[in-house]
């Protein structure tokens, strides 16, 4: 028996639900499946990705997490049209680079932050 066969979500810590929100689904086009809240300190939004896979929720109901922590790998099948795309919607984005699996792996590749701080890759798929 497979113990574990899915992964299903993880949470990410955030500080200003809005502005959090708003960067992950209108910046980075991840749809909003569930919006959840008791008040300012326990808030959860779950998103996915437009294919479905596994649950984003941001919360701000941090318990054991810390802010910016995080580091999160997206794919994209055009990594210059997406790094247009952010940057047009004023996303800070580096330059796209190349080799993110290692020397000679040839995957090109860009960083951005989100408002907390967690590092986001974007790689060509």
């Amino acid at each position: 028996m497979q113990i574990i066969d899915k992964f299903m979500m993880f949470h990410i810590a955030v500080s200003n639900m809005p502005k959090a929100k708003e960067f992950y689904a209108d910046k980075l086009g991840l749809k909003i499946e569930k919006d959840y809240r008791q008040d300012d300190s326990r808030w959860w939004v779950a998103l996915t990705l437009p294919v479905g896979g596994v649950t984003i929720t941001l919360t701000t109901y941090h318990a054991h997490m810390k802010l910016g922590t995080m580091t999160l790998y997206f794919g994209t099948s055009d990594v210059t049209a997406a790094h247009k795309e952010l940057s047009d919607k004023g996303v800070e984005v580096t330059k796209i680079k190349d080799d993110l699996h290692g020397p000679g792996s040839g995957v090109k590749f860009f960083q951005l932050h989100d408002p907390d701080g967690n590092l986001i890759h974007i790689e060509q798929a």
